[in-house]
């Protein structure tokens, strides 16, 4: 129950659609429907009782008579004889499709009812209906040797006709609609939300990747244009989920702790990168020496992001034409390192899978506290598996609401067909409810008026020197 619930809350539009569209047609239909008047005629079945047993036997005999007068009121031979008498322009079988009858269980009283679109035309149709069906019964019920009808039929109500239409009843008719467009509504919003195969929380992502959840990234309107988490950004609450992600990766696995992170995602626009520059950002500002790498050498971000330059890097080390030293650049004032993709080379998978590469990653992890790879999307190419493996372990990110269930089980898939150890998953754009946004406002950090604000970081230097312990890798 708590499941649909939350499908019919997270496709509230479809149930006010169907809310709408089901008042509207009820408004519709009453509006086009013809008002009908409905005029009625009660009669009382007796016959004479000379003794209570004879009158308890009496009883027992109309009440199976009236029931077979219902029948009686619909017969050909009565209509035919009130249209006869008072045509108005109805046919017999027109008539009779305006007549109904009720009986109540053990009474002798029978009502009949006329409906019809004219008020007057249903009120003189009940009159010579009553005056006719007496004198029908009469003469069923006498016995053909002259004896007196052993029944009795009296109107004792009626005929009258009802002031007001009795149908279409808006009062009736409008929440009715209501409530119907309200059933189909939630109906159709559980049926989308089963066939809805979308990643839509965490506890679904955690289910399918078989891994433990790090962080719920919260989406976050101005993360386009401003996607790392410095200056106004540093107090957000995307940046206190990548802190907390940062928190939960140095306690995944106390006793087995990753220093080579693969980052890497099912699908490419997924924020892998933006989450990787962040990650590291947030490392370094706990005073980690924090090595990042762009080993997505098919559709580099990494420099972008941060401002720098990518002409040479991480290419141009593996193939042996430069050194690692001299490609590095430090980022801002913190003790963050970059290594850049470099040129494009026509080989991506073969290099990132070439001894020169695990080399490097030996070399830069005894120079490094925690060094950060980004990588290229799991099932678009084969990088990203390439490098996990030789990765301390990876970290899968998945979009909410983008990627599917199956393209996220396929792509932790293809991490465990080669071992990969998966530290955890991370949802990205996720859709934080107010309740936590308040929460976090609450204890969000707030810059006095005057106060310096923190230095944006500029484009990034190289670094040469051998204070940051970067060992050439062996070609």
């Amino acid at each position: 129950m708590r499941k649909n619930l939350r499908l019919i809350r997270r496709h509230w539009w479809i149930v006010l659609l169907t809310l709408v569209a089901g008042v509207g047609i009820a408004m519709a239909v009453t509006v086009r429907t013809p008002p009908r008047y409905q005029a009625s005629v009660t009669f009382f079945v007796t016959t004479p009782t000379p003794g209570v047993t004879d009158a308890y036997r009496g009883n027992l005999f109309l009440q199976q008579r009236v029931k077979s007068y219902a029948d009686l009121l619909g017969s050909d031979r009565l209509a035919q004889s009130v249209v006869a008498e008072n045509p108005l322009g109805l046919t017999a079988g027109q008539l009779q499709r305006r007549i109904s009858t009720s009986t109540e269980e053990g009474s002798v009283l029978l009502k009949a009812e006329i409906t019809d679109t004219d008020r007057n035309r249903a009120l003189k149709l009940t009159q010579t209906l009553a005056t006719r069906f007496v004198d029908l019964v009469q003469k069923v019920e006498t016995p053909t040797d002259g004896k007196p009808a052993p029944i009795k039929l009296e109107v004792v109500s009626g005929p009258r006709v009802s002031s007001t239409p009795v149908s279409p009843r808006p009062e009736r008719n409008l929440p009715l609609g209501g409530l119907i467009g309200l059933l189909v509504g939630a109906a159709l919003a559980v049926l989308r939300g089963a066939a809805d195969v979308r990643m839509r929380d965490a506890a679904a992502l955690q289910r399918v990747t078989g891994s433990p959840l790090l962080a719920e990234i919260p989406f976050e309107s101005d993360a386009k244009s401003a996607p790392l988490i410095v200056g106004e950004a540093a107090n957000s609450a995307r940046a206190e989920a990548v802190r907390k992600l940062r928190t939960n990766l140095r306690f995944v696995d106390v006793h087995e702790p990753a220093r080579v992170i693969a980052v890497t995602s099912a699908l490419q626009g997924e924020g892998k990168t933006t989450l990787a520059c962040n990650t590291a950002i947030a490392l370094a500002e706990a005073g980690w020496r924090v090595l990042l790498i762009d080993a997505d050498l098919r559709r580099p971000k990494v420099a972008d992001y941060l401002g720098l330059d990518g002409g040479v890097g991480l290419t141009d080390v593996l193939v042996g034409d430069v050194e690692v030293g001299d490609v590095v650049q430090r980022w801002g004032d913190k003790s963050l390192l970059v290594l850049p993709s470099g040129a494009a080379p026509p080989n991506p998978s073969e290099l990132l899978g070439s001894k020169a590469m695990a080399d490097l990653l030996l070399a830069l992890r005894e120079s490094a506290d925690i060094v950060v790879v980004d990588t290229a999307p799991l099932l678009a190419v084969t990088d990203g598996v390439v490098v996990a493996v030789q990765a301390d372990g990876a970290l899968l990110v998945a979009q909410q609401g983008r990627i599917s269930r199956g393209q996220v089980a396929a792509a932790a898939r293809s991490l465990h067909s080669v071992s990969v150890r998966i530290l955890g998953c991370v949802l990205n754009m996720a859709r934080v409810g107010k309740a936590d946004k308040h929460h976090y406002a609450a204890y969000r950090v707030v810059t006095p008026p005057g106060a310096p604000r923190p230095k944006r970081a500029g484009a990034g230097k190289r670094v040469n020197d051998r204070t940051q312990q970067l060992s050439r890798p062996a070609r």
